[in-house]
C-alpha cells in the first residue's frame, strides 16, 4: 500500500482502506466496544458541511466539507467525532472551528500512547508532555 502524505502506510482491515496503522487500529476497538455493547455504533468518514458553495464576482467557489475519521453514537444519546492524528495541521485547526460553530456533537482528536496507557486525546497528550518536561 502507498504511504500517505504525513507518511503513514495505508492498511486494509476487513476491505476497509485506513489511512494509518493506528486509524485502523481504532477501527478495531470501536467494533469491540460495540460487539460488547459499550457504544450504540459507529461510522466510518462521516462527512460534514462547514460552508455552502457560493458564488461572487462570477466566480464559483466549492463548498468545504470536514470528513472525519469516525463517528460514534454513545449509549447516552449523544454523538462524538472522532479523529485519529499523530499532529494537529494547520488546514484541521480551521475546520474545527468552523465545525464547532455549526454542530453540537464533541469533536475529539485522539493518537494512540502506550506510555500513557493507549488511547489518549491529543490536548491531554499535550498537557503531560508539558508536564513532563517541567519535571525535567
Amino acid at each position: 500500500m502507498p504511504k500517505t502524505k504525513y507518511g503513514s502506510k495505508k492498511i486494509e482491515v476487513d476491505g476497509i482502506v485506513f489511512d494509518s496503522k493506528i486509524e485502523a487500529k481504532y477501527y478495531e476497538h470501536l467494533k469491540w466496544l460495540q460487539n460488547n455493547k459499550q457504544i450504540l455504533f459507529f461510522r466510518l468518514q462521516p462527512r460534514y458541511l462547514l460552508q455552502e458553495a457560493f458564488k461572487k464576482n462570477g466566480r464559483t467557489y466549492r463548498k468545504i466539507e470536514y470528513i472525519a475519521d469516525f463517528e460514534i453514537h454513545h449509549l447516552d444519546g449523544t454523538i462524538e467525532v472522532v479523529d485519529v492524528k499523530g499532529m494537529e495541521t494547520e488546514a484541521f485547526k480551521i475546520k474545527k472551528k468552523l465545525f464547532e460553530k455549526r454542530y453540537p456533537h464533541k469533536l475529539t482528536l485522539i493518537t494512540y500512547v502506550k506510555k500513557y496507557g493507549g488511547w489518549i486525546e491529543l490536548e491531554e497528550l499535550k498537557k503531560r508532555r508539558k508536564q513532563a518536561k517541567k519535571v525535567k
